[in-house]
């Protein structure tokens, strides 16, 4: 069990939960009312800080259900949280919808927080990298 120290910075904010017994993700909640017309972009804050444990990164992702009935979504998914980070946690929520805008209430669930543990990694240059299979084709390599 990891536990996650949450700081509150408005009142209103919604401490994360997540929607059911063995979700991956915590829901966030925004703490500011945003429009979103077609096609626009906006930051929206969720009230809250978080204390990432040392060794693990937080991954703010969007949620399925507003992608899938709305068209939002999150413009540098998944947003990553460092764990020395300590500011509010916010989310760039983006309208891909062409015609409908979209009201996000406070209290409204616009994203989910994924918390993983990151190996620690050391890189260094060589020559030559070890051959596989792909090699060097990508960006659609593996399609008929």
């Amino acid at each position: 069990m990891i536990e996650l120290p949450i700081k509150r910075l408005h009142p209103d904010a919604v401490i994360p939960v997540r929607a059911y017994a063995g979700d991956a993700g915590l829901d966030l909640a925004a703490c500011e009312r945003v429009e979103l017309e077609p096609g626009q972009r906006a930051l929206v804050g969720i009230g809250l800080a978080v204390a990432i444990p040392e060794g693990h990164a937080g991954y703010v992702q969007p949620r399925s259900g507003l992608a899938t009935k709305h068209g939002i979504s999150i413009v540098n998914s998944p947003g990553l949280v460092d764990s020395g980070y300590r500011g509010e946690l916010k989310v760039t929520l983006l309208n891909t919808d062409l015609t409908e805008s979209f009201l996000v209430e406070p209290g409204m669930r616009i994203a989910q927080l994924v918390v993983l543990q990151i190996p620690e990694v050391r890189p260094f240059e060589v020559n030559d990298l070890p051959d596989t299979e792909r090699g060097d084709r990508g960006f659609g390599s593996s399609s008929v």
